[in-house]
């Protein structure tokens, strides 16, 4: 056992307790609890420059909100993001805003999100209930180290139009918590959150895979994408007799040139030359065993990270490999909770968009029915559209529990079919059985002079039945559009097409993309000339 990791582990979820048993008394009253939550936020912000023009102070229901606060999408607070860079403050909402966190857009383009007490207390109270449940089902993660995603810092103020008086980005995932939750985190963390300033990508990998190894106690991994685990573990194998000999003499061996000097006396290790030898005799394949006490990986698992997850769980059968709820940098909208996803309702107020476009709260969802995720978090996004798409899958108690199916604004509209990749998605799920999707599967637009269509790109294993038959299933279930099956029967579009692709494709984008790690999410539709390739 890591004394100082399980100490840490301890104290932090006896800290959580309450935001646990506040989340479980709130899934009986929905309602009641985000209506609580836009009360106490409307007079928290009132005198906020957003809140004095919307009459925060006037507004004395979920009602008169709606009708008082438009919705809005990063285009609408945009102009006021640009003046809190450069230092205004009680624009969107009051007090502080302590980073701009970057996120990547639809479009690909670095969307900024303020963050504030207020935010960071939303996300406080989702992974309170979260890590207490987790631990009720794993008791043993307390009682030792956990790695959280820690990605490479890509760019800095200057790159996007010179230095503002509010930072932009994070040290690493434990800020999220702030305060005495991160500090505690850190101090059970497997991998310095120093690593972050590491920027070149060699060196970054190398010395993830050292911390790591270090760690015979390791009990929980937390990554975004399974591909991201994938690209860890794969780069073990040409280093490895380098990685055991750092880990054999202590230090941080060949990668010392690429720490930043502050960040040395993190990495002073000293040497184990009992673990480099039990090491040696595992080998660099079989890295299940590499950590004998893992007890959870968090991933994701929905859409195009289905089948990633899938191998986790294959791969690790001892080992709980949860798939992660619907986060954004902008909010938590569901957490992993008593085997199901419910809806975060004591982190933010959500409303959500059906498909006539009318506004449902949390307590209106109907099981089967899809929406549009609108959230205000309290950081100075109000009624703002993030553009996640969801499925009320049931209820947990009163409160809804969603699962992901795209983005809203992500589509293709080649010759007026107009593919969303929340259908797509639908239709990619509708070809294999739920328990074995192919390693890789994506839809990719093509537009030329001599003619446009869609080619599936899917792994091997994905194909099984004859390509032709693949096509024609594929065709027809696509043609469940209308505008597609138009399309198709005027010419306008070519039959779908079946294009093998390597089925670590998923990977290989994963590694190629750059910023933030944590920001490449998983994708079923690729527009044609998009990058994304």
């Amino acid at each position: 056992m890591n004394t100082a990791a399980a100490l840490a582990n301890v104290l932090w979820l006896g800290r959580s307790r309450g935001a646990a048993r506040r989340f479980a008394r709130a899934l009986s009253e929905p309602r009641g609890a985000q209506e609580a939550w836009l009360r106490v936020q409307l007079a928290r912000h009132a005198t906020s420059e957003f809140g004095r023009t919307h009459d925060f102070a006037g507004i004395g229901d979920a009602g008169a909100f709606a009708r008082r606060v438009p919705l809005t999408d990063y285009a609408g607070v945009a102009p006021s993001l640009a003046r809190i860079r450069r230092g205004e403050r009680d624009l969107l909402s009051c007090g502080r805003v302590s980073h701009l966190v970057p996120t990547s857009g639809s479009t690909g383009a670095r969307k900024l999100i303020p963050f504030t007490a207020a935010l960071q207390e939303g996300f406080d109270a989702a992974v309170g209930p979260w890590m207490t449940d987790l631990a009720r089902q794993r008791p043993a993660l307390r009682w030792g180290p956990a790695y959280w995603s820690v990605s490479p810092l890509a760019d800095d103020d200057s790159a996007s139009g010179g230095v503002g008086a509010v930072p932009v980005g994070f040290a690493d995932d434990a800020d999220y918590l702030g305060g005495t939750g991160a500090w505690l985190v850190r101090q059970a963390l497997a991998v310095p959150g120093s690593l972050r300033r590491v920027r070149d990508t060699s060196a970054f990998w190398g010395l993830t895979l050292l911390a790591l190894l270090r760690q015979r106690d390791l009990r929980l991994m937390s990554v975004w994408h399974p591909s991201f685990l994938d690209l860890l573990v794969g780069a073990a194998g040409p280093h490895w007799d380098v990685l055991l000999e750092a880990i054999e003499r202590g230090g941080v061996g060949p990668w010392a040139a690429a720490l930043p000097r502050a960040a040395e006396p993190t990495w002073s290790v000293a040497p184990d030359r009992v673990r480099a030898a039990a090491l040696h005799r595992l080998g660099p394949a079989d890295w299940p065993r590499w950590w004998p006490r893992l007890q959870v990986v968090s991933c994701w698992g929905d859409q195009a990270a289905a089948s990633g997850w899938r191998r986790l769980v294959d791969r690790l059968p001892d080992v709980l490999v949860q798939p992660k709820g619907l986060l954004a940098t902008e909010a938590v909208v569901t957490i992993p909770y008593r085997d199901t996803m419910p809806l975060a309702i004591t982190s933010h107020y959500f409303e959500f968009l059906d498909d006539a476009g009318s506004v449902r709260g949390a307590h209106q969802l109907e099981r089967g029915g899809k929406y549009e995720v609108v959230v205000s978090n309290g950081g100075g996004l109000w009624r703002y559209r993030i553009g996640d798409v969801v499925e009320c899958t049931g209820h947990l108690r009163a409160t809804p529990t969603l699962r992901f199916l795209g983005r809203a604004a992500r589509g293709s509209d080649l010759r007026g079919e107009k593919l969303s990749e929340v259908f797509v998605a639908e239709v990619l799920r509708s070809l294999w059985p739920v328990t074995s999707p192919p390693a890789y599967a994506a839809l990719q637009a093509w537009d030329l002079a001599s003619g446009a269509g869609y080619d599936l790109l899917v792994s091997a294993d994905g194909i099984g039945e004859s390509p032709e038959h693949l096509t024609t299933r594929l065709d027809a279930a696509l043609g469940a559009n209308p505008h597609y099956a138009l399309a198709r029967r005027l010419g306008q579009l070519a039959a779908p097409r079946i294009v093998p692709v390597a089925g670590d494709r998923a990977r290989d984008e994963l590694a190629a993309r750059s910023g933030r790690l944590g920001d490449v999410k998983p994708r079923v539709l690729i527009n044609a000339g998009s990058a994304e390739r």
